[in-house]
């Protein structure tokens, strides 16, 4: 149980940041990086899913693409709406 809440808490940071390094150039922080990233994980794993592929499968290379990408598209989502609240 540890070990997998580690290895989630690890996969998120590593997703998080490669996340938020793609799309602002610089990390959001560890804490938001690994939220960012376990998010991510649940976001692209249920979208992976939702087109019929596999989502997270585990700690592996997989796992870590699918949580990159779920994590791209909640830091878009995230900037976006950070944008227009800004300009409101």
């Amino acid at each position: 149980m540890v070990t997998g809440l580690i290895g989630w808490i690890v996969l998120g940071l590593i997703a998080g940041y490669i996340a938020s390094t793609l799309v602002n150039k610089r990390g959001e922080g560890l804490p938001f990086d690994i939220l960012l990233g376990i998010c991510g994980a649940v976001l692209g794993g249920w979208l992976f899913s939702a087109v019929g592929s596999t989502g997270v499968t585990g700690f592996n290379i997989w796992s870590l693409l699918v949580a990159v990408v779920g994590a791209v598209l909640l830091l878009v989502a995230w900037h976006s709406i950070r944008r227009s609240a800004r300009h409101a």
